[in-house]
């Protein structure tokens, strides 16, 4: 459990709390910081494989260095702490391929496990955070979700289940190769980009119309 991380918020008892938990459970924290340029320069300069980033902080926000990071090619994996349940913020996470998105209350309890996924290429979402987005726009059907197939519909609901391409695969007797065919029509679809996460951040959050 020697993943390498970087952690920055602007709360010091937060900043304090994860990185000791986190150190407790033998992560390598290669450095901490209280605003945004400093995260961001840690993670040019010491490459961690995961950097958990309040959303908003001073100089830049976790948004902002997420952007940057998709920008630059950066290979580590972002994940986003916030107290905010806002559908702004949740999208434009999706555009910049975080791997997590957890609300603070839950960090905790939560960190761990999104730690795991990340590191596995599986995005994480806290439950409350995609069960509130889901509430909150229950009336809004999202845009083009009309111009996928049944076979689609079917591809990206197991894909909501954090089904992985070689689960979905076995799971509809296709190949992989299939299924990773379908995945690239869908995301032309629907407009996303091309990171592996944005599809299933997609899926999570519209769930409920397939």
């Amino acid at each position: 459990m020697n993943t390498s991380i970087v952690i920055a918020d602007d709360h010091p008892l937060m900043l304090r709390g994860l990185t000791d938990f986190l150190t407790s459970r033998g992560f390598n924290i290669l450095g901490s910081a209280a605003d945004g340029n400093t995260a961001y320069n840690l993670i040019v300069k010491l490459k961690p494989e995961i950097a958990i980033l309040d959303i908003r902080m001073p100089h830049k926000t976790g948004l902002e260095i997420a952007e940057a990071c998709q920008k630059n090619g950066l290979s580590t994996k972002v994940i986003l702490i916030t107290f905010d349940k806002e559908e702004e913020p949740y999208d434009q996470a999706l555009k910049f391929g975080v791997y997590g998105y957890i609300l603070k209350e839950f960090a905790i309890e939560e960190i761990e496990t999104c730690i795991s996924q990340a590191i596995n290429g599986k995005p994480y979402f806290s439950n409350e955070i995609t069960s509130y987005l889901n509430a909150s726009t229950l009336e809004k059907k999202p845009e083009k979700i009309d111009t996928l197939t049944k076979s689609e519909l079917k591809i990206i609901k197991l894909i909501s289940e954090n089904k992985t391409s070689q689960d979905v695969a076995d799971e509809l007797s296709i190949s992989v190769r299939t299924v990773d065919k379908h995945r690239s029509n869908i995301v032309a679809k629907l407009g996303l980009n091309n990171k592996p996460t944005a599809l299933v951040v997609w899926a999570n959050l519209n769930k409920a119309y397939f």
